[in-house]
């Protein structure tokens, strides 16, 4: 039944460790730094700690100067260990005594630990027993760990018990009646450490020292410490007085040791707190609320401001007016058209369209439009910078920084961007429109008739000048307007008024003209949007999910 739940948590631990390794993956560079570089050191301690011997359960002392840790660790052992490896009267380096050598080198090496004492080879040691007797039943698989003072004042000594509390599988923090509180241990140990009750002992040593009511008071005052540090004192991390020099309690501490230690699961409970606290540390940074993502709303505020940087709506107004001028060239008053060839092509002279560039490679072709200047560059950086606000409300500031990043990402190529979106777009210049040629044809029409009747006047008054006689022209029937002058005031007015209407027919296509225009620069520039902008802030999003499902995945047992 046991071997059946081990594998199980096996599986589970297999599976938050993907997910944990996944959320520090999309998340490095997003998350908090320190949050993400903690749950780094998790997988790193995971993987080491999982490979190396299963058999076997570290079990470190620790507590401030004075707490008599390894005069506990002797008395529960039965025997003066401690003494036997260490020369000096407090502990500088760590000693592993150990139930059994085999197979735990390669875990002793990963920890760092040197001095090493095994209980089987002392049987025949002239040593006596303690108080509290020889421990005879020492469960297999057992490592403790006599360690330096966490509060010690040499830097070396400290730093080494910093890296040990985050490396064994069972914690025992050893405190005494003078210096339960000391915040050294409670702020710095205890408290980031206090959701590993499972794998946690408490014990108030030299208890010898106080009354029985003075020892219930200072257990009570304990568990409320502990109770502030986040530490549920209840089960097995309920505190234990004990005394080293008198035994009481010993026998305690190794019954709770014995329990841990044959439960083959103190290592996995420890990595699943490990991994629980390295979860909470990136959910805060993750934030629980979720970005309000690229709505349409969104996509079209960022085009139209860059539409507004770009100046595309007097592009599309130069196309209007460029319609207007070959429009008028084509169906205005033939005797003044003539005048509309001294005036450029709006487009001609922006350089966006030239007949040329059909021969060239499209990736090549730019505009000659003078640069982005300060203020269109702004322009620009303000339509990304409310696109990327958008998109990030209801995120966390992590996420709503990171995602204003991924829209800024492309800012040095986004103006080139535009430019090139710009020249890409089909202007329509030079296009003719259907009704051009009728209006043309009535033109010249006009124009010949014009001709016609001026000429006939030219020869009658070229004929009577010259004295010869000739006949007088016809007239209108019913009136007296002679037909020549009839067809040159009739092809006059006829011209004037086909090129008003022409005019006014041209100022309603350069209308149609410049909507045609600007929806064709405005799909271009969106375009140009969704590669430099959406893009990346999409890739974010998708990176924020990832994030969510992989936290998710760390955090629950399946």
């Amino acid at each position: 039944m046991r071997l059946g739940r081990k594998k199980t948590q096996t599986f589970n631990i297999d599976q938050r460790l993907v997910g944990l390794r996944d959320a520090v993956d999309a998340g490095r560079g997003r998350l908090d730094d320190d949050a993400v570089n903690g749950a780094d050191d998790v997988l790193q301690r995971a993987v080491t700690r999982r490979s190396l011997s299963a058999d076997h359960t570290v079990v470190g002392f620790f507590g401030a100067t004075g707490s008599g840790k390894s005069s506990l660790m002797n008395a529960v052992v039965g025997r003066p260990v401690a003494q036997a490896a260490v020369r000096r009267p407090t502990t500088t380096s760590p000693l592993a005594v150990l139930a059994s050598p085999e197979g735990a080198d390669p875990l002793l090496d990963w920890l760092g630990i040197e001095s090493r004492y095994v209980l089987d080879d002392s049987q025949d040691s002239p040593w006596s027993t303690g108080v509290a007797g020889l421990w005879t039943e020492v469960p297999a698989g057992l490592v403790l760990l006599d360690l330096p003072d966490v509060d010690s004042v040499a830097r070396e000594h400290r730093a080494i018990a910093e890296r040990l509390v985050g490396m064994v599988d069972v914690v025992v923090w050893v405190v005494d009646p003078q210096k339960y509180a000391d915040a050294v241990l409670h702020d710095d140990f205890i408290a980031p450490l206090s959701r590993h009750a499972a794998v946690t002992l408490v014990v108030l040593n030299q208890a010898d020292r106080l009354s029985s009511e003075q020892v219930q008071s200072v257990l009570s005052s304990l568990r409320q410490l502990l109770k502030e540090d986040g530490l549920e004192a209840s089960g097995r991390a309920a505190p234990i007085a004990t005394s080293a020099a008198t035994g009481a309690g010993i026998g305690a501490v190794r019954a709770r040791i014995t329990e841990v230690v044959e439960g083959k699961e103190a290592a996995a409970a420890r990595l699943s707190a490990d991994l629980e606290g390295s979860v909470e540390r990136l959910r805060t940074s993750h934030g629980t609320g979720q970005p309000t993502g690229v709505t349409p709303f969104a996509r079209d505020g960022l085009t139209e401001g860059l539409v507004r940087a770009a100046n595309a709506d007097g592009i599309a107004q130069a196309a209007r007016r460029s319609y207007v001028l070959n429009a008028g060239k084509r169906t205005g008053w033939l005797p003044v058209r003539w005048v509309s060839g001294f005036r450029k092509d709006p487009l001609r002279r922006l350089h966006l369209q030239d007949l040329d560039d059909d021969a060239r490679d499209p990736s090549l072709r730019r505009s000659s439009l003078p640069p982005m200047s300060a203020a269109q560059r702004a322009a620009a950086d303000t339509a990304v910078r409310h696109f990327a606000d958008e998109v990030a409300e209801g995120s966390s500031p992590a996420w709503e920084r990171s995602i204003r990043e991924a829209a800024r990402s492309r800012q040095d190529t986004l103006p080139d961007a535009l430019d090139q979106a710009l020249a890409h777009t089909d202007l329509r210049r030079g296009s003719k429109s259907w009704w051009w040629i009728p209006l043309d044809v009535l033109q010249w029409l006009a124009l010949l008739t014009a001709v016609a009747g001026l000429l006939w006047l030219t020869g009658l008054f070229a004929l009577q000048y010259l004295q010869v006689p000739v006949p007088a022209p016809p007239t209108v029937e019913g009136t007296d307007i002679p037909v020549p002058t009839l067809l040159v005031v009739t092809g006059l007015v006829v011209g004037i008024v086909i090129g008003l209407l022409g005019a006014i027919f041209a100022r309603w296509g350069g209308t149609w003209r410049a909507k045609r225009v600007s929806k064709r620069l405005r799909e271009q520039i969106a375009v140009a949007a969704n590669d430099n902008v959406v893009v990346p802030v999409e890739e974010e999003l998708s990176l924020h999910d990832k994030v969510g499902r992989a936290l998710e995945q760390a955090s629950v047992l399946k």
